[in-house]
């Protein structure tokens, strides 16, 4: 049955989510604190594969572990077997002709009220996962699991009424010219990582937003909180078979997608490694495709300071900390850290002698390390064991070419996975600290004196081959505008006098190039771009009597001969 669109709607004013301060004795911290007491008690939990509406147990049993506490676990999931991965693929495809043309007014209320739920009903509990089973303090799932997630999902439904509304400003006389932005000819891989809960939930939302199904593999690290993420769509409104979830072996389910002739699209975010290995299986597989699939990823960084002689010392020490530490970069398996996270700081010696050095000390010897169930801990535990081995591991060969560790590069893995935030001061600017991914709490220090600072845009720009996030701090205007123009392909994202970390959705939109991504700029208006395939329509409304042009009149001549 065809739904009338009986008047042109308008979305509700959308603002980012305000965010909760989680004080002590505050309403929200007893609420968070309740919901973190409950989870404890029930779990471990036990997840399904989701496929077309309905839980599928495959008995094939994997489980999260929780990184504060390695010896429990969160939950334990069905991992998705061949079978579920071919029914999920063909349910989705069933269910695409009824999601794509849905009223676009409908398919907005169901993702306004999946944020609504997010910031509501769901938050302490979505939280709470989060904490739990990707180790992050409070704040840090504040800003997560509950502020960003809602603020995708709501600026998303403002960016798609935003696209629709772009049409072609010209019509020839008596005809009508208007685009249609369709979803995608087939199915979407959402593939998504351990680390933000919000990606979780935007990796296969902002396809859905457009009208494309989706099947989405999660990482094995956030499988608990990405399920209740699907509980949310699927209370919201999303119908079965549109947003598929089918936890599992990442190798094999992400195969078996890409091999189907149906295929339309990959949005990931995981590690740079396994995306070009992704690009390249699904080049091979182009004569197989219908079309030529979209592919959409955001992978790793190396993300840098810099700290001019002109920049006011406090701040970027402050922002430094924070850049570095306040969600420790983390590495598992194929998943990625907070991309973002500073791992090189470029100091003039100048200010490094002024207090630079004595000041960053100084704070990160306040941070206390330990399990995110205490408020007081600052940063909690680095994903797994590969990212404890790997972490430790680069301490070392830093500190065996010749590095000197400042303060840290000590861990305890007896209970949970810690390492102490870690400082390597580098006289090579080339050491394997400041050009290899780390993803753990480790930054390296590398000093330049004051007059070589063009010189030390051109180290920052060739050093690694990512470019996320960096951040400029001068007082000096020629500094800031000299680092920009010299830098310019160094970073998808430049702060001024601000920590690279910390994009806001609707505000900063977040993306790098290089081997750090396609640079779509989640949190924007371009992202939705890749998921849609636009096709122009012209109608007539005034009929033609006669296919000759003017221009065929007459006869022509040429010089005195009548041809």
């Amino acid at each position: 049955m065809t739904t009338p669109q009986l008047a042109t709607f308008k979305i509700p004013a959308i603002e980012n989510e305000p965010m909760r301060s989680y004080a002590p004795g505050s309403v929200e911290r007893k609420a968070l604190e309740a919901a973190l007491t409950q989870m404890e008690h029930e779990l471990p939990f036990e997840v399904p594969c989701i496929v077309n509406g309905k839980e599928v147990k495959t008995g094939k049993i994997a489980k999260q572990p929780m990184p504060h506490d390695h010896a429990r676990h969160l939950c334990a999931y069905h991992e998705a077997d061949k079978a579920t991965v071919a029914s999920a693929i063909e349910g989705s495809l069933a269910a695409k002709a009824e999601w794509e043309s849905m009223p676009w007014n409908d398919r907005a209320a169901i993702f306004l009220k999946a944020a609504d739920l997010v910031a509501g009903k769901y938050r302490y509990k979505l939280m709470a996962a989060t904490i739990l089973g990707q180790g992050k303090n409070a704040w840090q799932a504040e800003i997560d699991a509950a502020a960003e997630l809602a603020d995708f999902l709501r600026f998303g439904v403002k960016f798609v009424e935003e696209l629709y509304t772009q049409q072609p400003s010209k019509n020839a006389p008596g005809a009508w010219n208007r685009v249609e932005y369709r979803a995608l000819e087939g199915f979407v891989l959402a593939v998504s990582p351990f680390n933000f809960t919000a990606i979780g939930g935007n990796l296969p939302g902002t396809p859905a937003l457009v009208g494309n199904v989706v099947v989405w593999k999660p990482s094995p690290a956030a499988t608990y909180s990405n399920y209740i993420i699907h509980q949310i769509f699927t209370e919201a409104g999303v119908p079965p078979g549109v947003i598929q979830f089918t936890p599992g072996p990442p190798a094999e389910v992400v195969a078996q997608a890409i091999n189907n002739p149906n295929f339309a699209a990959l949005h990931f975010t995981g590690s740079t490694f396994i995306f070009k290995k992704l690009w390249k299986d699904i080049s091979v597989n182009l004569d197989v495709y219908k079309g030529y699939p979209r592919i959409v990823g955001e992978t790793g960084g190396k993300n840098f300071h810099l700290v001019h002689k002109s920049a006011e010392i406090r701040n970027a020490v402050i922002q430094t900390v924070r850049g570095a530490f306040e969600y420790q970069g983390m590495w598992f398996y194929f998943s990625p850290p907070k991309c973002s996270a500073l791992s090189r700081l470029y100091v003039s010696t100048s200010v490094w002698n002024a207090g630079f050095k004595d000041q960053l000390l100084s704070e990160i010897a306040k941070i206390k390390v330990g399990t995110p169930l205490d408020f007081g801990n600052f940063m909690g535990p680095v994903i797994g064991r590969p990212a404890y081995d790997k972490i430790t591991g680069y301490i070392e060969k830093a500190k065996a070419a010749g590095g000197e560790v400042l303060i840290g590069g000590t861990g305890d893995d007896s209970k949970g996975y810690f390492i102490q935030p870690t400082v390597i001061l580098s006289k090579d600017p080339k050491s394997v600290t400041l050009v290899e991914e780390i993803f753990g709490p480790v930054i390296t220090v590398f000093l330049y004196e004051d007059e070589n600072y063009e010189q030390t845009l051109d180290i920052i720009d060739s050093t690694t081959d990512y470019a996320l996030t960096g951040a400029i701090f001068a007082a000096e205007r020629k500094a800031l505008l000299t680092a920009t123009n010299r830098l310019r392909n160094a970073a998808g994202n430049v702060y001024y006098n601000e920590k690279c970390t910390g994009a806001v959705v609707g505000q900063q939109p977040f993306g790098g190039a290089r081997a750090s991504g396609t640079n779509d700029k989640a949190g924007s208006i371009s992202i939705f771009y890749r998921f849609v395939s636009a096709r122009s329509i012209k109608e007539n409304f005034v009929g033609v009597e006669d296919f000759h042009y003017p221009s065929n009149l007459g006869a022509m001549k040429w010089g005195n001969v009548e041809m």
